[in-house]
């Protein structure tokens, strides 16, 4: 059985915030304390390690399900499809729809529902839920479906990945400027021609390390301390990126198949591009091969991170030529890998 992706759509918010728009914003340590350095040497210090440039955050009035409307009636229309005969609506995401301004994440009814709603979507068969699993969710997303599909519970499925983490971050962590909101979805279903999903693989490591993004206080004690906001432990979750990931899109190469050189591009998730070079670098030595030039394609520099937004967002630009250089065709074979908060991580590999 063939499963492929037979649509994709995506939303990139208007509104554009550069590094030099942090200028005024008061960096604090994690014991409240003044940060040392200047605004300016902070973020150059930033941009040398994510390699944002910019990022992108959603107009005030817009929510992360009604950016997963627009990417996801896209999708649709790509497809071709009647959203009628949609058997399952996947949404990743891991706040649910927040309010500029507000302390609370929105997740009655689920961003599913509410999304399936929005598309006029009358027919009860049509199961809508909800994924929360962290950076990783929509590729997690695209596995469950492949699953359902194989299983003979669906033949089409719409998955989506929209985060709106502008609005939980706290502004006295530098961290704060790495996160982004966007929106990408895809349309999983039975096809006739060759390639698709040719294997996944995914992993939760929660021993040691459920902890290494959580939810936590501002750096600012003067605020209240029962708001919370996303916080990281940004070395270990590098070290833990670097020894597990290659592992995982290793496990999933064999799996498959698929030797490493018939692979066009690794779409791997925007978290951080000397992150995701040490990445490539290390599951291309796991096979005594250097990394090939232009392999992975990044858009982290003008959208940042968008959690579960980055990897379907990524796809949908470079299959719709929005992005410089970079190209994918029928037949092309793709790996897409994914790591977040969880811990856990994920990876496909997809022919066209």
């Amino acid at each position: 059985m063939t499963i492929k992706i037979t649509g994709s759509g995506s939303y990139i918010p208007t509104e554009t915030v550069s590094n030099i728009d942090f200028s005024s914003h008061i960096f604090l340590n994690e014991d409240g304390t003044a940060f040392p350095l200047s605004n300016d040497v902070i973020t150059e210090k930033f941009y040398g390690i994510t390699g944002i440039e910019e990022r992108k955050y959603a107009p005030a009035d817009v929510q992360t399900s009604d950016m997963a409307t627009i990417a996801a009636k896209i999708a649709i229309e790509n497809a071709n499809i009647d959203p009628e005969t949609l058997d399952y609506i996947i949404f990743a995401h891991n706040f649910g729809d927040v309010k500029k301004g507000a302390i609370q994440g929105d997740m009655l009814p689920s961003l599913a529902s509410k999304t399936k709603h929005n598309l006029g979507i009358k027919n009860p068969k049509c199961v809508a839920y909800d994924l929360l699993f962290g950076c990783p969710g929509w590729v997690e997303g695209m596995i469950q479906a492949t699953a359902f599909i194989k299983a003979g519970m669906a033949k089409k499925c719409l998955i989506i990945g929209a985060e709106t983490l502008s609005r939980v971050v706290d502004p006295h962590d530098r961290d704060s400027m790495i996160y982004s909101d966007g929106a990408g979805a895809t349309i999983l279903e039975v096809s006739d021609e060759n390639g698709g999903v040719l294997a996944h693989e995914s992993a939760s490591f929660t021993y040691d390390e459920a902890n290494y993004l959580f939810f936590g206080n501002s750096f600012n004690k003067a605020l209240d301390p029962n708001v919370r906001y996303i916080k990281m432990h940004g070395r270990k979750i590098y070290e833990f990126a670097l020894s597990n990931v290659p592992k995982a899109m290793a496990a999933c190469l064999e799996t498959s198949g698929v030797k490493i050189d018939q692979i066009k591009k690794i779409l791997i998730h925007q978290a951080n591009e000397k992150m995701d070079e040490a990445i490539i670098q290390r599951f291309y030595k796991l096979y005594d091969k250097n990394v090939p030039e232009g392999i992975m394609p990044m858009t982290i520099h003008k959208l940042g991170n968008s959690s579960v937004a980055t990897v379907p967002t990524l796809y949908d630009s470079i299959l719709k030529g929005k992005i410089k250089n970079q190209e994918i065709h029928k037949g092309d074979i793709i790996l897409f890998a994914s790591v977040g908060a969880g811990m856990n991580i994920n990876a496909i590999v997809y022919q066209l």
